[in-house]
């Protein structure tokens, strides 16, 4: 289980969060939305332990806790294979064929084993979230957080990614945490879904229950979502 117990953020003279309190189960996929700036991203990292709370204290059951960053922080000077043997190595202490038998057998399951040779400016923008995807279950993680998995990345390639990570993550028995701008992909992963806005976040329920809200902040931010993706659609 994951727990946030009164959070609060401030840096220098701004408050970032406040007050920000609410619980993911164990093997929970959970969702959180908001506006761009409102701080759901770090709330993210704060669950990493990369950043300390001002206020309030956080609670994560498990040591095994993977990342994937929204620029994937992929080694570009390595090859698809390599990117993988690296965290094994280091995180898991784990080399030679062994390593090579497991990174390849991931590899396929986010089928990029027929590119195991190519660097990451070699492939495509979704190729590389999917690689970002095996590194960071790599080493076998309890819980893994997503920051923007789908950004950039087209309705198709997003689908698709959105797809794989919750078979991955029904496979492999996960907590997940996934932040995110799309609503789309919100939906079609997560068990229940927090808003993020005004500092706070509010645990608005199941997928279903955000659809037919009838908080006017939630309600505002999902007509909107629904005007600039179809704006884009129109664009493409």
């Amino acid at each position: 289980m994951i727990e946030l117990n009164d959070i609060s953020l401030q840096i220098k003279d701004r408050l970032i969060l406040q007050g920000v309190s609410f619980k993911v189960q164990t093997q929970e996929a959970f969702g959180i939305i908001g506006p761009s700036g409102s701080g759901k991203s770090i709330i993210l990292k704060m669950i990493a332990g990369l950043i300390p709370p001002t206020k309030g204290s956080i609670r994560v059951d498990s040591e095994k806790v993977s990342m994937l960053f929204q620029k994937n922080a992929l080694f570009d000077s390595f090859n698809l294979l390599q990117n993988l043997l690296v965290p094994l190595a280091e995180t898991r202490n784990i080399h030679g064929s062994e390593a090579e038998g497991r990174s390849m057998e991931l590899l396929k399951a986010v089928g990029l084993d027929h590119a195991a040779h190519l660097h990451p400016d070699e492939i495509s923008g979704g190729m590389q979230k999917r690689l970002g995807i095996a590194r960071a279950l790599i080493i076998e993680p309890e819980v893994i957080l997503y920051d923007e998995p789908t950004a950039g990345l087209d309705p198709i390639t997003s689908k698709s990614i959105a797809e794989l990570m919750l078979r991955l993550h029904r496979k492999n028995k996960t907590t997940l945490i996934m932040v995110t701008n799309d609503l789309q992909r919100a939906y079609q992963v997560s068990d229940r879904i927090g808003f993020c806005q005004n500092r706070g976040l509010q645990v608005h329920g199941s997928p279903v229950e955000v659809k037919d809200t009838l908080d006017p902040e939630l309600r505002h931010f999902i007509y909107s979502s629904a005007i600039s993706s179809n704006r884009g659609t129109e664009t493409t």
